[in-house]
């Protein structure tokens, strides 16, 4: 069984053509909206959108790994593990949101 544990192993496995296919099966399965969000009520699609910056298009959908890849290799391509997720959902799920700093004297009397 492949293992998914070093940076250099995970990134083979998404560069692969398998990952690939695969993750454009998952995302026109779930009809490119996001899981979460339509769990919660909500409706987050991928708009398309074209980053100048970036020179592509902007990432607002991924395809995420329900039991995680490092821990569950044997689950690498298996559908059912695999959903839909927007950018914000997935960061939220992988604990990668920033709350931004409070600035306690914000409210405080200016001199």
């Amino acid at each position: 069984m492949k293992q998914y544990k070093t940076p250099e192993q995970k990134r083979k496995f998404y560069d692969s053509k398998e990952w690939k296919r695969t993750r454009e099966e998952v995302k026109e399965r779930d009809n490119y909206e996001c899981q979460e969000c339509k769990r919660q009520g909500l409706v987050t699609i991928d708009t398309n959108e074209y980053s100048e910056r970036a020179k592509r298009k902007k990432i607002q959908l991924v395809v995420d790994h329900i039991k995680e890849l490092e821990d569950h290799p044997e689950l690498a391509l298996e559908i059912d593990n695999l959903e839909t997720l927007c950018v914000m959902c997935h960061n939220i799920k992988h604990g990668r949101v920033f709350k931004p700093n409070i600035n306690k004297w914000d409210h405080d009397e200016r001199w």
